[in-house]
């Protein structure tokens, strides 16, 4: 049968005029679907139905290609920021909604796909973020004349996180519900309320932390933040070995490949979720009650263990087939514990909208943890779990 991509690739033989951009758009959808890693210039070059060496006329390789490709979706949501932050009268919530939702892969290929720029190519994706969270943070500010520049900065992240949501998962509403509802969400994070209490000192930590002993655990403490920074297919068992000051040989001595310290990453981070649900559910008789506990919960891990949820979202693909569909079941089976409690807490919510709005919170909380800001743990997660119960109708928005 023919897929809807065969329809729109352009005749082999053909030089239609927006060829470039053609191969932009296929590029931006096999890197999004497959991963960089899993994608060659043959493939991009199939996609639009020319040879490898035309593909090679308009970009030298896969690397800068990767590199237009992200700066054509920064470079529009960009422009749709600025126009929103110049005209008070859009309704920006609404159109960065429906600009997420024609480009729903962007948070997915930001996420995975810009840790393998090169370094150049990296910096400057790593200014235009910047620059696109700060006309962001000017467009809540606008919006909000009372509200600090520390305090926009951080809901301007929130809400890139919450918009670009929907990379993370494949459900889908009818229209116009979609975008209406990805709309209401945003703006939850613009009018969000900063707790007070957020300034209070930093407490005394106590400096130094002990180091555990156990060689395997020292393997895994340090994988995940190579995996989490580097992505699973460019580490090796010798980048692993070297971070703990051993070859890349004795890593074997603790696990049989590196699949198996991914999988063993992955099911330790999934095991603490669970247990943090058990203690919640066993704490209480109340939904309400459970959801408030669940998204402390959820929000003191992923503070705490930033890599390892970037490690959970972005390199389950990698695992062996058995261990992958034991994960995405167990993933699976998490959210929906959310959702049969949101669902007591709003008994008239559907389950896929539902989940959506638990899939916003939880993507919001883990872009936090993992992004720099001037904001330290211990005032970042009374804020977290704040706007999360805005998000979840757990409080009013």
């Amino acid at each position: 049968m023919t897929t809807e991509s065969e329809l729109l690739r352009p005749a082999r033989g053909t030089r239609p005029s927006n060829r470039r951009q053609l191969i932009i758009d296929a590029a931006n959808d096999l890197f999004t679907q497959r991963g960089f890693a899993d994608v060659g210039m043959g493939d991009v070059a199939d996609a639009v139905a020319i040879g490898p060496s035309a593909l090679y006329r308009h970009f030298r390789g896969k690397q800068d290609l990767l590199a237009v490709v992200i700066d054509d979706e920064l470079t529009q949501f960009e422009a749709l920021v600025h126009a929103c932050a110049a005209d008070p009268g859009r309704d920006a919530a609404t159109e960065l909604a429906a600009m997420m939702l024609a480009h729903r892969g962007v948070g997915m290929l930001l996420r995975r796909e810009a840790r393998n720029l090169r370094p150049e190519d990296a910096a400057a994706y790593r200014v235009t973020a910047r620059r696109i969270a700060a006309a962001m943070a000017e467009l809540i500010g606008a919006r909000r004349p009372g509200l600090s520049r520390a305090d926009s900065d951080l809901l301007a992240w929130c809400a890139i996180a919450v918009a670009t949501s929907i990379s993370f998962h494949s459900l889908s509403l009818p229209e116009p519900e979609f975008t209406a509802l990805l709309a209401q969400l945003i703006t939850i994070i613009f009018d969000a309320e900063i707790p007070t209490g957020a300034d209070d000192p930093e407490p005394d930590t106590g400096g130094d932390r002990l180091v555990m002993q156990s060689r395997r655990e020292l393997i895994l403490t340090h994988a995940v933040p190579l995996f989490a920074m580097k992505g699973f297919t460019a580490v090796s068992m010798d980048d692993i070995g070297a971070a703990i000051g051993i070859t890349g040989s004795s890593v074997y001595n603790h696990f049989d490949s590196k699949a198996e310290i991914l999988a063993a990453a992955i099911i330790r981070g999934d095991e603490w979720l669970r247990i943090d649900m058990y203690r919640t559910f066993a704490g209480t008789g109340d939904p309400r009650t459970g959801l408030t506990g669940l998204l402390a919960g959820y929000c003191a891990v992923s503070l705490d263990n930033p890599r390892l949820m970037q490690v959970l979202i972005s390199e389950t693909g990698h695992l062996l087939e058995a261990d992958r569909h034991r994960t995405r079941a167990a993933q699976h089976t998490y959210i929906s514990e959310w959702v049969h409690l949101m669902q007591q807490v709003h008994p008239g919510w559907d389950a896929i909208s539902t989940r959506i709005r638990v899939q916003a919170t939880l993507t919001m909380i883990n872009d936090a943890g993992a992004t720099p800001h001037r904001w330290p743990r211990h005032r970042l997660e009374p804020v977290l779990t704040s706007i999360g119960a805005r998000l979840l109708a757990l409080t009013s928005p």
